[in-house]
């Protein structure tokens, strides 16, 4: 259909159903003014707003002129060339995407890096393909008891309110691949996300097609003990090649976004084999198209199978492939000839790639020496994993105000890449010009904390100063990122948070594991220290971070 022939509603439909919105603050302004109420309640859902869209706003003459240039600014993005030539398809696998608070597909860094990744990939036009999980019950919802102890919930994503459509073969029926778990086959489809030019295919075992036991894979992010886990990994790293070779897509490099995906490098390995290849000669084809992310500081959270598990869960692949059990466990080994040694999926990674990567200078290093002795002669230098440092997808992540104020005050356009030599003009401005943006930003997140805390369960009074130093704290609850930690000497804490000359102030957010008790602890740790003399108002905890509350800590804290 014709632009000129289309309703503001139909164009309202078409930008809702690509998730160029996510990082176009004014499409998502539109969205909120077709119904506040429903917006807020859906996690910023365009599509549940459109639903029930109020007919004075749709028709209002003044709201149709805004959907249009809109709609003509979505046309302009989608038609234009790409930013590079030449790039190398590449098909892009992680467990997690984080995408929008919406679409709950993340728990925490490495979904966002994966979103960010994807987002940025559309902006520069590359051709790039994503491969996760259509995680229906997602990470979970966070709520507290009385005694401030973590609760979760699991609301279900439906797809009809979301922008993901069923993939079909030509005859409408869904496209499906079979992929072995243990000694059964299962079937396997997979739901289409538009992320502008991005594609990111979400695989999905929860339908009549499979028997009860199966259909529960791909809901949950990170549930269930190794049992599960192991066969949500077969089905995202086989699984996932099989699609994309179903979809017809060929790409030139393989990128295992952390070890969870990285079976897909032995399904190639598989390939490679059936097309007569010798088995070395299939282990270098593998590695010269196999890049491979680590992102895990600590041992424990490297996935790691017991043998007998990894037996049996891939029983019905190593008939296909054709090599032993011991052949099979040594990729994930690094001493493949203890048979006592479990099958870890980060090793897998290092051994079927050609490049690896931590995601930052401090943590290639940790990556390195985790992984020495997978390469006794080399010295720790050597050891060839290497660090780029994870960005972000700036027009995802930069607050309204700081994008206007770039655009007035320097001219950059956040909605385009930009080169260093873009930012010099901020030299040029004074102190007192950007002081006033941090503060006019600080108290934009305070006002945003003020609303936030009247609508969870865990009772908070703030008591904020839109002058103090900020500090926020938004990560996963693991243990390992020590989130009491400033409360280890608790007087000299409180000393601090007492100095009127320079007054201070914390904002916590984030998840324990629902299995991690420890984590919880922290949590319920911190909430108690916040109902202290010298604390209350001042270290405050916001319930359930998602993406929303990311983007308002990153842009009102201080630290």
């Amino acid at each position: 259909m014709a632009s000129d022939q289309m309703t503001s509603r139909d164009k309202l439909e078409s930008i809702a159903l690509n998730l160029w919105w996510t990082w176009t603050p004014e499409a998502r302004t539109l969205f909120r003014r077709l119904n506040p109420e429903v917006y807020r309640a859906s996690d910023n859902n365009p599509r549940a707003a459109l639903a029930t869209a109020k007919d004075a706003v749709l028709n209002d003459p003044s709201f149709q002129d805004d959907v249009d240039a809109v709609y003509q600014r979505y046309r302009t993005y989608m038609e234009r060339s790409p930013q590079v030539e030449d790039a190398p398809a590449t098909a892009y696998f992680c467990m997690e995407y984080g995408l929008h608070e919406s679409i709950p597909l993340y728990s925490g860094g490495l979904g966002v890096l994966a979103g960010d990744h994807s987002k940025a990939a559309s902006d520069l036009g590359l051709p790039f393909t994503g491969i996760g999980l259509f995680l229906r019950e997602g990470y979970f919802r966070q709520s507290f008891d009385a005694d401030g102890w973590q609760e979760a919930t699991y609301p279900v994503l439906d797809p009809a309110k979301h922008p993901v459509s069923l993939v079909s073969e030509g005859d409408g029926e869904p496209l499906t691949v079979t992929v072995p778990l243990g000694t059964h086959e299962i079937a396997v489809r997979a739901w289409k996300v538009a992320l502008g030019h991005t594609s990111l295919y979400l695989l999905d075992t929860d339908f009549d097609a499979n028997p009860d036991e199966y259909r529960p894979l791909t809901r949950r992010l990170y549930q269930g003990g190794d049992h599960e886990r192991i066969r949500q990994e077969i089905v995202l790293g086989i699984g996932g090649l099989r699609m994309l070779r179903a979809l017809d897509v060929t790409p030139d490099v393989y990128h295992a976004n952390e070890g969870h995906c990285a079976f897909l490098m032995l399904e190639l390995l598989r390939e490679r084999l059936a097309a007569g290849d010798d088995l070395a000669d299939a282990e270098a084809w593998v590695r010269d198209r196999s890049v491979f992310t680590t992102h895990t500081p600590v041992m424990a959270g490297h996935d790691h199978f017991d043998p007998d598990l990894f037996s049996e869960a891939m029983a019905g692949f190593r008939d296909e492939i054709h090599l032993s059990t011991h052949d099979l466990l040594s990729y994930g080994r690094v001493r493949p000839d203890d048979h006592e040694e479990t099958f870890t999926m980060t090793v897998l990674g290092l051994k079927l790639s050609r490049a690896a990567n931590g995601v930052s200078e401090l943590n290639g290093h940790v990556a390195r020496q985790q992984w020495e002795d997978l390469y006794p002669d080399r010295s720790l230098d050597e050891v060839p994993i290497d660090a780029i440092t994870n960005g972000v997808h700036l027009p995802t992540w930069t607050a309204e105000p700081a994008r206007n104020f770039f655009a007035d005050h320097i001219h950059v356009d956040l909605t385009e890449a930009q080169a260093p030599d873009d930012w010099t003009d901020l030299a040029d401005l004074s102190d007192e010009t950007l002081w006033d943006l941090r503060c006019a930003l600080r108290e934009r997140l305070l006002n945003y904390v003020e609303e936030k805390v009247q609508e969870q369960s865990l009772p908070m009074h703030p008591d904020l100063d839109p002058e103090a130093l900020t500090i926020g704290f938004a990560r996963r609850f693991a243990t390992y990122k020590r989130a009491p930690l400033i409360f280890r000497d608790r007087e000299r804490a409180r000393a601090l948070f007492a100095d009127a000359d320079r007054p201070l102030q914390l904002l916590y957010a984030g998840k324990a594991h629902p299995a991690d008790d420890a984590g919880k602890e922290f949590i319920r740790r911190i909430y108690d220290i916040s109902q202290e003399e010298g604390f209350e108002g001042k270290v405050v905890f916001l319930e359930n971070y998602d993406m929303e509350m990311g983007r308002m800590l990153t842009s009102g804290c201080d630290v």
